[in-house]
């Protein structure tokens, strides 16, 4: 059904396979920094006309790698998808955050809730098949979602919060009711990616980007708890091909080791960590994935070079059984110069082999 894959660096890093390079691919790489994006998202008359269009949604997502050649692809889409699928009604203004027309925060909200009929998802997963169609084999493509408890944040708060106040309020006055939400949460996004998988994703990634707001203790009980739920129901393998799930926790930097056993391939790590630091703590348990500070790429792009430079040395020169996957320690910010992108994903890959050689 799909072209065989040409580039597999990726895959491989992900399952700690040696590579030739470092891969490299970029969180929110098809996006507002590309004026290719603004010019489609324009066409589309909204974001949620492109998100919800698998035609636009394919365009979209190539169009990073015909500017770059990166190593991976990641589907266009929302990691909000899966409330809006339960009623919650989400829309997006101009220069604001996601919003939901209804919020979560009492019983009856909470009973009203239900894991969504997939088939409202639909055109997520023919965007996924359209996409690695559209791809060819050129590289992989990574499916998403958001976790557990990033989805129960918008859907309490509404949107997006400075202060989490009414999550953390539900969460201490009514556990009860917050764990009754994550647990829906965790079987919608479950059987979401397994969705993606079955329509051609050939890796997953759990966004838990507000997983570091938690208290220590919190964290465990209400969001790693939930991304582990998740990870076990996730497959690990479709059509003999085995599948690399990717756990990412913005601000998890404090809970490494934990995150590092909740079962996925690879960890996540933002601009925060050390990574040669991080190498150390989790051994070959896990490959690592990141974790270059998005505003480096404003700096020229000599000093990008000298960063990619600084954060591959961290990692230091790949072992059988370690892995890395260069990416930002968050998404890219929608004012980063593009030719400053040409030169980290140039630096990443032609340093990576220098490196491999030397050792």
């Amino acid at each position: 059904m799909f072209a065989a894959l040409q580039n597999d660096s990726f895959l491989r890093a992900c399952l700690r396979q040696p590579t030739d390079h470092t891969p490299i691919w970029l969180m929110r790489q098809a996006g507002r920094y590309l004026p290719e994006y603004r010019a489609t998202r324009e066409q589309a008359g909204s974001f949620m006309g492109l998100a919800t269009s698998p035609d636009f949604a394919t365009e979209v997502t190539l169009q990073p790698l015909e500017r770059f050649p990166l190593d991976a692809a990641i589907l266009f889409s929302d990691i909000l998808t899966v409330p809006d699928a339960m009623g919650l009604g989400l829309s997006f203004q101009q220069g604001e955050g996601p919003k939901f027309a209804k919020v979560v925060r009492d019983e009856a909200a909470v009973a009203a809730l239900q894991v969504p009929d997939l088939d409202k998802l639909r055109y997520v997963f023919d965007a996924v098949t359209s996409i690695r169609r559209a791809l060819n084999g050129r590289v992989p493509l990574i499916g998403f979602s958001g976790s557990p408890w990033t989805l129960a944040c918008y859907m309490v708060e509404g949107g997006g919060s400075d202060d989490y106040r009414q999550v953390k309020s539900l969460m201490y006055a009514r556990p009860d009711l917050m764990h009754r939400i994550l647990d829906l949460n965790a079987r919608a996004v479950a059987a979401y990616l397994n969705a993606q998988i079955e329509a051609g994703a050939q890796a997953v990634m759990v966004f838990d980007s507000w997983g570091g707001v938690l208290a220590d203790g919190a964290f465990q009980q209400f969001s790693l708890a939930y991304s582990r739920q998740v990870l076990a129901a996730v497959k690990t393998e479709h059509d003999g091909q085995r599948i690399p799930r990717i756990l990412f926790t913005k601000g998890g930097g404090l809970w490494l080791d934990e995150i590092a056993d909740a079962g996925a391939d690879v960890v996540g790590l933002d601009w925060t960590m050390n990574l040669g630091t991080a190498r150390a703590r989790v051994g070959d348990r896990v490959a690592l994935q990141g974790n270059l500070d998005p505003n480096v790429l404003f700096a020229p792009p000599e000093a990008v070079r000298a960063q990619a430079r600084a954060l591959l040395d961290s990692f230091g020169a790949p072992t059988p059984g370690s892995g890395h996957i260069f990416n930002l320690g968050h998404g890219i910010s929608q004012f980063t110069p593009p030719e400053h992108v040409t030169a980290l994903v140039d630096e990443v890959h032609r340093y990576s082999r220098q490196q491999r050689a030397a050792g």
